[in-house]
């Protein structure tokens, strides 16, 4: 049988890859190596963080699963950054290790269009330059798109201190084989490392002397649909601890036993996520490091030791976790390891996820050279929907960095590259201010309604939504405070003993004391649910910010409308930078905008690139 769409892997990348392509319309088959380990959270239980999780909101916004899985699998919802602005301000959930991946199982089951396999595939069907398929030990199975999200399988080994061993992430099969014949296709392979920490033995835990860590006190969830929100008194408590100075004495006097040190790692390891040996080593100044300790789940008695990743030997690991307060009598029930695995490089994929040399082959995940489970699922969704688009003949899908956090990343991995597993922060994203976690839904439902992967009840419901916002928005910015005695006594209390009526309620609520809900005491707004609430208040307290970013962003878009020709010979460009012109000839970039974030490129180089475009026209 032929499918349209296969995707190889059924980790958070494959599951939105599968969702989106299926959910399109298309014929759809996900083959993986375990169908139990399907949505598998190999490391941290938790979903969402600084900047991941707005891009969960993104997916939900689009169209994706993740954030409705995320919602109902919740222990604990976190609104974290609250004493900054809403630039940054973004949900983190634990999540149970065990429910999470069975709701993302039973979606799978019951989405229409999707066959699930179990079986390993060690080599793509290639026809006239394109990918027409997959192979599972000489059987063929064909299809119009092939996407690859392998996660940290591909050919992968697990290391703990000077032993190797062949094996995937909790201890599965790795994927073997398809590796050596990328290689042969002529992709470019690149060799990386993650890790993952202890698990611990709950009740051998002295929880008394640790740092209660709670959630947040209101109803939050990732999903702007109907969802579940997790009671404040039933959510899970995490706990605070800290390395010492006699941990950092146990990790510097047995560096040479850990793989990282001992020469036994050969890949590159996550620089924003590093290993407890490379922090000590790295912030040598620091006289302790922070350490959570986080539940995995209702069902078992483990808890995850957050921030104390390591590839050291399992006797090593005994005495440093010995070393810490509350943890001096801890059982080890699952000892860290690191694990190298093969990804693609950066420079082989476009815009699309699609691979530049063989069309019908898109990629998505942590072989992208990611790290992440919110970026494996976001590059997932947006290979799902081109692989799905081409197929149907239509545009694809590349959002710009002003859109999403997702068009930041994949930008940022097709123009500057990646040397180590990539990880979305909210310091990438020059336009964060307008990327908010309360505005996904307004930047992105449109595009997910266009594509199809909006109902029209949702989407009616979306278009109801900004209604009461742009109507409490013209309310406020139109109606003027006057001088009633309980408005002027409400001023003085905040602090306006002078006040005199005449500004607009606008002007008001942009007074950093004053919140909307104060003043909907004072002006009559129809009703709004907590969520537009939110909006309204953002909008015209930050409205001088957000229209300064948004006319920054309409000069950059200026650049991305110059679109360079395809086939410049850059090698021989006269006037170029050897850097720029190779950087140029391996990137290929579509637009001068594009061009010009390319790490190593000037403006000279810019300069110079324009003027051989128009000589050339």
């Amino acid at each position: 049988m032929e499918y349209d769409v296969i995707v190889v892997g059924g980790g958070h990348a494959g599951m939105e890859a599968c969702f989106s392509s299926a959910h399109m319309g298309l014929n759809t088959l996900l083959i993986t190596l375990n169908k139990k380990m399907i949505s598998n959270m190999p490391c941290n239980p938790s979903i969402g963080g600084s900047a991941k999780g707005i891009v969960v909101r993104e997916i939900d916004a689009l169209g994706g699963m993740m954030g409705k899985g995320a919602d109902l699998g919740c222990l604990q919802m976190k609104m974290l950054n609250t004493g900054k602005g809403p630039g940054v301000q973004c949900l983190r959930a634990q999540e149970d290790k065990l429910d999470y991946p069975k709701i993302m199982q039973s979606f799978a089951e019951n989405c229409p269009n999707l066959t699930i396999l179990e079986g390993m595939v060690d080599d793509l069907l290639c026809e006239d330059n394109k990918v027409v398929g997959v192979k599972i030990q000489e059987k063929e199975i064909r299809s119009k798109a092939v996407i690859l999200t392998t996660g940290t399988y591909m050919e992968s080994v697990i290391l703990r201190g000077h032993k190797v061993t062949s094996q995937g992430p909790d201890g599965e099969k790795p994927s073997l084989g398809l590796s050596p014949n990328l290689k042969k296709m002529g992709i470019k392979i690149v060799r990386l490392k993650t890790g993952t920490p202890q698990r611990i033995k709950k009740d051998s835990i002295d929880f008394s002397v640790l740092e209660p860590q709670y959630g947040t006190d209101k109803p939050l969830k990732f999903s702007f649909e109907e969802s579940n929100i997790v009671p404040f008194d039933k959510q899970v408590v995490c706990y605070l601890t800290y390395t010492n100075s006699k941990t950092h004495e146990i990790i510097r006097k047995h560096l040479n036993d850990s793989a990282m040190y001992g020469g036994v790692v050969t890949g590159v390891g996550p620089r924003y996520c590093p290993s407890i040996e490379d922090k000590v080593v790295r912030f040598s100044d620091k006289p302790r490091h922070q350490l959570f300790l986080e539940p995995e789940s209702i069902h078992t008695d483990l808890i995850y030791l957050q921030g104390f990743s390591t590839s050291m030997p399992e006797e090593v690991q005994e005495e440093m976790v010995h070393s810490l307060k509350g943890l001096e009598h801890a059982e080890i029930v699952k000892y860290a390891y690191a694990i190298e695995y093969d990804a693609i490089d950066a420079s082989e994929y476009d815009y699309t996820l699609e691979i530049k040399k063989y069309p019908g082959l898109y990629v998505a995940g942590q072989i992208c050279g990611t790290s992440g489970y919110e970026e494996a699922a976001a590059l997932g969704l947006i290979a799902g929907i081109n692989a799905s688009l081409k197929i149907l003949g239509k545009d694809p899908l590349i959002l710009r960095r002003d859109q999403a956090y997702i068009g930041v990343m994949i930008d940022d991995l097709v123009s500057k590259g990646t040397k180590e597993p990539y990880r979305l922060l909210s310091s990438r994203a020059e336009y964060r201010l307008l990327l908010r976690s309360d505005n996904a839904d307004i930047r992105l439902t449109p595009i997910g309604y266009h594509i199809g992967l909006i109902s029209d009840d949702r989407y009616q419901k979306f278009i109801n939504k900004l209604s009461n916002i742009n109507q409490a928005k013209e309310t406020l910015d139109y109606l003027h405070m006057g001088m009633k005695d309980d408005f002027v006594e409400f001023m003085k209390e905040k602090g306006y003993p002078d006040y005199k009526g005449g500004p607009t309620a606008s002007e008001i609520l942009r007074r950093p004391e004053i919140s909307l809900e104060e003043m909907m005491r004072f002006v009559q707004l129809s009703s709004l649910t907590e969520e537009e609430k939110e909006e309204v208040e953002i909008i015209v307290k930050y409205e001088g910010y957000i229209e300064k970013a948004k006319k920054d962003a309409l000069r950059l878009l200026k650049l991305e409308e110059v679109k360079i020709p395809e086939g410049l010979d850059y090698l021989h460009m006269d006037g170029l930078r050897l850097e720029a012109r190779q950087k140029f000839d391996i990137v290929k970039p579509r637009t001068i905008g594009q061009a010009s974030r390319i790490s190593g490129v000037n403006p000279s180089d810019i300069s110079m690139l324009l003027f051989h475009i128009k000589k050339g026209k």
